[in-house]
């Protein structure tokens, strides 16, 4: 049987205290959901792995579901599969176009695409230098002052756009994708 590989991302775990989830509760909760070869990175809630699902929302419902019902609070599950994050590396257009520093990049990962019209009225804050691409279900945003100081948060684009937003800086993303062609 076919496995497909698959990077998923959850959003605000393991953040301030809040809606806390070890990284081994979570290998275990994805393990019982037949997903196999599971590796997780950080504390954040990155987690790669196999499945013969091919289907990545069908992927993030069930596991969001199971969350909820185990650990009592609810999480948004970004998944892509492997493909997704190479077209993601190769779409870089701060790398591809002006070869910026890649430790002022992030991706913030959209649940879905947002609407034409969310799109059409995003404005722009003063962001001092920092700048923002969007590509589909990914924005890319470069922070010469890091992102900590940006104005381009998760809640600014869920505010602007009405969808869910996770981000990562860019030695996470680079990292996954590693992970994923190393199982």
């Amino acid at each position: 049987m076919k496995m497909n590989a698959f990077i998923s991302m959850l959003r605000g775990i393991n953040v301030g205290g809040q809606k806390k989830i070890r990284m081994a509760e979570l290998t275990n909760l994805y393990e019982s959901l037949d997903l196999v070869n599971v590796k997780t990175y950080v504390q954040s809630g990155n987690v790669v792995f196999d499945s013969t699902k091919s289907d990545a929302s069908k992927l993030a419902n069930l596991i969001e579901a199971h969350i909820e019902r185990l650990f009592g609070f609810s999480v948004s599950i970004f998944i892509r599969d492997t493909n997704d994050f190479q077209r993601i590396i190769d779409s870089n257009p701060f790398l591809n176009k002006r070869s910026e520093d890649s430790a002022k990049l992030y991706v913030t990962f959209l649940y879905r695409p947002p609407s034409e019209a969310k799109l059409g009225s995003l404005g722009i804050p003063n962001n001092e230098g920092d700048e923002f691409f969007v590509g589909g279900k990914e924005i890319y945003i470069f922070c010469p002052n890091g992102y900590g100081r940006t104005k381009f948060s998760n809640t600014f684009f869920e505010k602007k756009l009405s969808v869910p937003a996770t981000t990562r800086n860019w030695n996470s993303v680079m990292a996954l994708y590693k992970i994923s062609n190393e199982r």
